[in-house]
């Protein structure tokens, strides 16, 4: 078996192991201890867990203690370190490896590692059912590839520690990006402090295996936000003059949602995405509720929409004479790839190994919170860039069927682990 197969296997392996036992934002503990567990055989010079890795004041999204419990157990039950374990309870999960080679500068990667509430195919035509590494978490899916991601961050450490890289590596390997809810605590951890330059990594994203996307643009600025309307019960036949009805306001606020206009300056988005209220037909509601996200092309225009929007909810709840409260659970601002680190990506992948083709920048159209992270690095003086490692996938991301063709595995790994050491280097010729 020559080298390259033999690394092809293991990268697909470890892919499938995370991709077996997929676990949603801030509960992460299985997937946690399974990467503290591979990097310290890879022999990094520090590892920060948990609490050390975030800022868990930061955290956005987490569930209530009681779930976060249930899949602390489960966790356990399937193996996991319990030392490493107890270090993550409450759902502060997360890690940041270091490895130090001489002197150079420090770079960063980021790559991320929840999954989603999506229950997988079992088709047979699905090749995670077809070859036995389907969900063993009913309900839950990597269904956007961050298994991949994981195995990506492993396995460019291990290569950029084989290497001639000299400088500082840290990769972050970051909890909770599917309700941008983790990257700015991670963002705020302290380990960014001291980054020059920070690469980011996403499979698929519509390319195909063998083309590289070395700058990734067009980040949407998001917020997420729950609006809760409080009431009055009455009984709705009797007298419906008592109540103060919840469902009225929350209706009403959907309906503004939808009205707020579109700004002039660029690309701007409102979606009321989950609403609920009321607890039978004769009963004023005395409760209901709109989970609810803006987006814009920049974090001004995301801003603007969510100003507009918050003038909706208290607009709908005076008018129906109710109490809103309102909380932000998730966020991320907009980042563009910086043309330094897009030409350094360019012109390593185009040496790769199974690379076809290569896209200096492309668009997402979405929105996704390594962009605090690229943010932060900005901000001190470094540059970023968010690099999509194309994969052929059958499925669309977040669909029941999503999958990664695992030759696009050791291209990941190439192409940062190339990229991590030109830059060190001064350039693409490192």
């Amino acid at each position: 078996m020559s080298q390259q197969t033999s690394r092809r296997d293991r990268l697909a392996a470890l892919r499938r192991e995370f991709h077996r036992k997929p676990e949603p934002a801030w509960r992460e503990f299985w997937t946690t201890a399974r990467i503290v567990e591979e990097l310290e055989a890879v022999g990094v010079d520090e590892l920060h867990v948990g609490p050390d890795a975030i800022d868990p004041d930061r955290r956005m999204a987490v569930p209530d203690d009681d779930e976060l419990e249930e899949w602390y157990e489960r966790a356990l039950s399937e193996g996991a370190d319990e030392s490493v374990l107890e270090r993550l309870r409450g759902g502060e999960t997360g890690v940041v490896a270091v490895l130090r080679q001489g002197a150079g500068p420090t770079v960063g990667l980021r790559v991320d590692i929840d999954a989603l509430p999506q229950t997988e195919s079992e088709d047979e035509a699905h090749v995670p059912a077809s070859e036995g590494f389907r969900s063993e978490h009913e309900g839950t899916m990597h269904a956007c590839g961050h298994d991949a991601h994981a195995t990506l961050g492993i396995g460019t450490i291990e290569a950029v520690k084989e290497s001639d890289f000299a400088g500082t590596l840290k990769v972050f390997f970051q909890p909770a990006e599917e309700v941008i809810g983790g990257g700015e605590a991670m963002a705020r951890s302290g380990h960014l402090d001291d980054v020059d330059h920070l690469f980011a990594a996403h499979v698929g994203l519509d390319h195909p295996t063998g083309e590289v996307v070395a700058g990734i643009d067009g980040f949407l600025a998001v917020t997420h936000l729950r609006a809760d309307f409080h009431g009055h019960p009455g009984h709705a036949g009797a007298r419906p003059e008592e109540g103060r009805n919840a469902v009225q306001a929350m209706a009403a606020a959907v309906q503004g949602l939808y009205g707020i206009p579109r700004h002039s300056d660029g690309v701007t988005r409102v979606n009321a995405g989950r609403v609920g209220g009321g607890t039978a037909t004769n009963i004023i509601p005395e409760h209901a509720f709109v989970d609810a996200e803006v987006r814009g092309g920049t974090t001004e225009l995301k801003d603007y929409m969510l100003d507009r929007a918050m003038d909706v909810l208290e607009g709908a709840a005076e008018m129906h004479d109710c109490e809103l409260e309102t909380d932000v659970v998730g966020d991320a601002p907009s980042a563009t790839s910086d043309e330094s680190l897009v030409d350094v990506v360019a012109e390593v992948a185009a040496g790769v190994a199974g690379v076809e083709s290569v896209v200096r920048r492309d668009t997402l159209g979405g929105s996704e919170d390594a962009t605090y992270l690229m943010q932060y690095v900005q901000d001190r003086g470094g540059d970023a860039t968010y690099v999509g490692i194309g994969t052929d996938h059958p499925g669309g991301h977040h669909t029941a069927t999503f999958d990664v063709d695992e030759e696009s595995l050791v291209i990941g790994v190439d192409t940062l682990a190339g990229a991590v050491r030109a830059v060190a280097a001064g350039g693409a010729e490192g």
